[in-house]
């Protein structure tokens, strides 16, 4: 296959990071091959290596974009108020955030086992971050005696595992509207960290 006419390193970069997203959402990071990604984007394999290094520097690529998306995301929200609204405006944005982004979120928890140890590393960096977010929210409820939290890093973990969850079900015309999940998924992460 000939270099697609018009190509640029603005375009298809891009098209090569989506390709691979894509893919690797679809059948996993070690199923999928250069060859495959090339395919996808009308490239020859070999000029995929203009754009990355290799398969895994792709990989790492994808979940550090989200992982920043993310929590930049996250600092624009610039929520205020007690503990309980925060933990509120997290619940909600992390279900409507990430539902837009599905494959991503998939690639960002289930390929971890298919990072080197310092590409593991960087990644997991970005999440705690992350995931500190919300233990910062969990400890100043319970600082302030609306929630009660023997442990906050677990009851991070088990909140975000708990609204992940929604990725693998809601579907847009589906029983309940998504402002509809927000409300329930909101209601049982209260209740589970309420006095």
């Amino acid at each position: 296959m000939a270099r697609t006419q018009g190509s640029h390193s603005d375009i298809t970069g891009p098209r090569i990071r989506a390709a691979a997203q894509e893919l690797f959402a679809r059948h996993g990071f070690a199923a999928v091959s250069m060859r495959q990604i090339a395919a996808h984007v009308g490239l020859q394999a070999g000029a995929l290596y203009n754009y990355t290094s290799d398969k895994q520097s792709l990989l790492v690529d994808l979940m550090q974009a989200h992982m920043e998306d993310l929590l930049a995301a996250w600092a624009e929200q610039r929520v205020s108020g007690d503990a309980v609204a925060r933990l509120e405006a997290f619940v909600r944005f992390h279900i409507r955030y990430n539902l837009e982004r599905s494959d991503a979120v998939f690639i960002a928890y289930m390929e971890l086992r298919n990072l080197t140890e310092e590409n593991f590393a960087r990644i997991e960096d970005r999440r705690r971050a992350y995931e500190d977010q919300l233990e910062n929210i969990l400890k100043e409820g319970v600082a302030t005696g609306v929630f009660q939290v023997p442990d906050t890093k677990i009851a991070a973990l088990a909140v975000i595992a708990m609204l992940n969850g929604v990725l693998t079900w809601y579907r847009d015309g589906g029983r309940l509207s998504l402002t509809e999940v927000e409300t329930l998924y909101w209601d049982m992460v209260r209740k589970s960290v309420a006095l």
